[in-house]
């Protein structure tokens, strides 16, 4: 029987910051740390009470180099802890928690979350195939009509548009509105066009057929599901995030709305390994280098 990673095997694993460090050498050094000095991959030893490693020429390696971890003073466990609840939950964790959980300030709290998002990022250009579930959503403010600009001293909603393979992964792009250039703008750029593409009977999305995109409609207005034509997976993905944005965060703003929705698209593209989801998370800092200003 595969263990499951709980958190007791997670505090197992990561018992301590040493234990931190020498798995992030691992994943960045898989075959070993190059020596410049030596030009040989050489034996290299953990510097006592720094997070770097040394040769016994003298050369010193830092391994959180370039990585989310850069020049940090939070313990290498808070940020695996921040890492292990990030991947463990499906509507999300607040910095507020976190700052509960780990007993840090808010600020250093919501700066962890930050930067972790940062790995979250969808940078995989797969186009999508099959069958394509397109929809759009609307998110915060008080507008009392979608379709019409937001009147007086009421918020704007911010649009999120999401494209789901059946079976498969999921974008979301936060947009800047729902007009059919803007949307067949994104799906150009995530969905092939041998695609089956299946939306609601907005007017965005006429164009489709003229870019030889198999373009099928279920009318809302009428029904929701016609045999296996339907928005069903998109729509799911929309009821998980609002419960998550109104219930965990309450407040996002319009400036890291897309990172937020990036997280919940990356659990939703590998929901199928919640075992692994925290070695593929924690895998990323190798392939993702942060620039610290």
């Amino acid at each position: 029987m595969i263990e499951k990673f709980s958190l007791g095997t997670f505090l197992r694993k990561y018992k301590n910051d040493d234990a931190c460090l020498a798995h992030i050498v691992s994943i960045k050094f898989p075959n070993g740390i190059y020596c410049v000095l030596c030009k040989t991959i050489a034996k290299f030893y953990k510097v006592k009470g720094r997070p770097v490693y040394q040769c016994s020429c003298g050369y010193q390696v830092s391994p959180l180099a370039g990585t989310i971890f850069e020049k940090t003073t939070t313990p290498l466990q808070f940020w695996f802890y921040a890492m292990f609840v990030m991947t463990q939950t499906r509507s999300g964790v607040s910095a507020r928690q976190l700052q509960r959980e780990l007993g840090v300030t808010y600020k250093t709290a919501w700066r962890m979350m930050k930067q972790i998002r940062l790995l979250m990022a969808n940078v995989d250009k797969t186009l999508l195939d099959g069958t394509v579930e397109i929809d759009e959503t609307y998110i915060g403010g008080k507008g009392m009509n979608r379709r019409f600009k937001w009147q007086g001293n009421e918020k704007e909603k911010q649009i999120i548009m999401g494209m789901v393979k059946r079976g498969g992964t999921a974008y979301l792009k936060h947009i800047p509105n729902a007009g059919k250039w803007t949307l067949l703008k994104q799906i150009k750029e995530h969905v092939d066009p041998t695609a089956r593409v299946i939306t609601d009977e907005w007017g965005g999305y006429i164009h489709l057929p003229k870019f030889g995109y198999h373009h099928e409609i279920v009318n809302h207005g009428a029904t929701y599901v016609v045999g296996d034509m339907y928005t069903q997976n998109v729509e799911n993905l929309w009821s998980q995030i609002k419960r998550g944005i109104y219930g965990v965060y309450r407040i996002v703003s319009k400036k890291y709305l897309q990172a937020y929705i990036d997280e919940y698209a990356w659990r939703y593209n590998h929901r199928t390994m919640p075992s692994s989801m925290f070695d593929i998370l924690l895998n990323q800092i190798a392939e993702v280098r942060i620039l610290i200003p």
